[in-house]
């Protein structure tokens, strides 16, 4: 197995590690990169979830990459289509020339003699160590490995299936069974119309708890109109604009005025399935967007309620028994087959093992800085979307800000980035402020944020357009230092030791 020496080192060929080798390729053709990926193919995420109705839970031309928008009508896409939109992408800029797959990076250190990370990567040939200038891991926030799983009282003693999302098994055939769905997530409220129209006798979503639901149009008419009205670029600029400023203005919207946000939403769906079952079933404790909404196109979901093949109960469970799930409630829903769409389970920058001089570093440890670099470590980057709006708006952002600073360093002819704060810094809010179970779980393995800018981002696509500006890179926080460099990483925590 070959080893690489490449100036910019990509970890990850999904949505986000394709855009960003998109993004160095556009910065400049002549620029030594490469992408590894521990699956066999590209698309991470859309190439990982084959479960039925796999969409995008945000609009898509938001979605998509900027430098190449959607070109179709939908508002959400299927994972096939992302899947194939990912892959023709990597196709068109040759990114897929630079991607070396069933390399899992295990371990990344930083020498800053040598002013390069040395990579370790696992492979079916074994070990193999590449070097590079920029590290820059795109793997996401999920393991790709596991999902959440719940261990429920009972579960042996089920006689039919019990299947995890993130592992559709492709054999399965939903027609004429009874399904229960454990979930009210966005994978849940995908899978229950999906199962319903593949056949299933029918299929119970059972939630702990209720969730805000959001009914769009399968097809953007606006967007509809503004391509017939205008050229065909100035018409996709439009309707991505559009919609960031609808995105945006929901946020903030349930940020500032929750209860009038609540009531439109209770009203929304009690048009498409009655005033009874949104107060017994969708109406949560919580403001909208203290988790995320959950968008159903055309009202799916509840299609699927009123033509009673799908139906919701609001319980928790007791135990498993061989035919189905007795609730805490008193009552048993029978089931041939059981969904446990209980979540993701955080894993944040793959899981790589980091050290800088030989001495290691564990990212919940450090503070994010414009929620892209770690403070104290050189020459690393990670890319983390948005939790409460499209994935790639943010990303896209971090990945722009990556090549800003790589050609901040080629200009200065320096060596290294290194995010410092001037004084120590006070602990503000996590880097995803939402309460949904998966992240409550992991706050532990979450970066730190500070209380003010640089050191902190406001989860606002307009806001964090101006920290991320190339225009801003070299601030006086992000320090360049020429070769050798000295990075006393944990300098500060050593300091408290003593």
């Amino acid at each position: 197995m070959r080893s690489l020496d490449v100036e910019v080192l990509v970890v990850g060929a999904g949505l986000s590690g394709v855009g960003a080798a998109c993004r160095l390729s556009r910065m400049d053709p002549a620029v030594s990169y490469a992408v590894l990926e521990s699956r066999p193919a590209l698309g991470g995420t859309w190439d990982l979830f084959r479960y039925p109705g796999v969409r995008s839970d945000s609009d898509v031309h938001t979605f998509a990459y900027p430098f190449r928008p959607w070109t179709g009508s939908d508002v959400l896409a299927t994972g096939e289509a992302i899947r194939d939109y990912i892959r023709d992408t990597a196709a068109e800029y040759g990114v897929d020339e630079h991607v070396h797959h069933d390399q899992r990076v295990i371990s990344a250190a930083w020498s800053s003699g040598a002013g390069r990370w040395m990579v370790k990567a696992e492979t079916v040939e074994g070990l193999v160590e590449h070097t590079a200038r920029f590290l820059y891991v795109c793997t996401g926030y999920f393991s790709y490995d596991t999902g959440h799983v719940v261990d429920f009282p009972g579960r042996a003693e089920f006689d039919g299936p019990i299947i995890h999302p993130q592992f559709w098994p492709e054999a399965f055939e939903p027609a004429g069974k009874r399904i229960v769905v454990i979930g009210s997530g966005a994978t849940a409220v995908t899978l229950v119309p999906a199962l319903a129209e593949r056949g299933a006798e029918h299929v119970t979503m059972l939630q702990r708890s209720p969730t805000y639901v959001l009914p769009l149009p399968a097809i953007d008419r606006v967007g509809g109109l503004l391509h017939r009205m205008l050229p065909e670029r100035a018409a996709r600029r439009a309707v991505r604009g559009k919609n960031v400023l609808q995105n945006v203005g929901l946020f903030e919207a349930s940020r500032r005025f929750p209860r009038a946000v609540r009531g439109a939403l209770a009203r929304a769906n009690a048009r498409l399935v009655g005033d009874d079952i949104v107060r017994a079933h969708f109406t949560p404790t919580y403001d909208p967007w203290d988790q995320r909404l959950c968008v159903v196109p055309d009202g799916d979901l509840f299609a699927a309620i009123r033509s009673g093949r799908a139906s919701v109960v609001t319980d928790t469970v007791e135990a498993f028994t061989p035919t189905g799930i007795r609730l805490d409630g008193g009552t048993e829903l029978e089931a041939d087959a059981v969904v446990t769409a209980t979540g993701l389970r955080v894993e944040v920058a793959g899981g790589i093992a980091f050290s800088v001089d030989g001495s290691p570093f564990l990212p919940h440890e450090h503070f994010l800085y414009k929620g892209a670099m770690f403070d104290g470590v050189p020459n690393l980057a990670v890319c983390l979307g948005y939790t409460n709006n499209s994935w790639t708006l943010r990303a896209d952002l971090t990945s722009r800000f990556v090549c800003a600073v790589l050609e901040h360093l080629r200009a200065t002819g320096t060596a290294s980035a290194t995010p410092r704060p001037e004084t120590a810094l006070d602990e503000g809010t996590p880097p995803f402020e939402l309460t949904s179970g998966y992240l409550e779980r992991s706050r532990h393995l979450l970066p730190k944020q500070g209380t003010a800018k640089p050191w902190t981002v406001r989860q606002n696509y307009f806001a964090d357009l101006r920290l991320m500006s190339a225009r801003r890179v070299d601030d006086g926080t992000l320090e360049f230092d020429p070769l050798p460099v000295r990075t006393p990483v944990l300098a500060a925590a050593d300091r408290g030791r003593s």
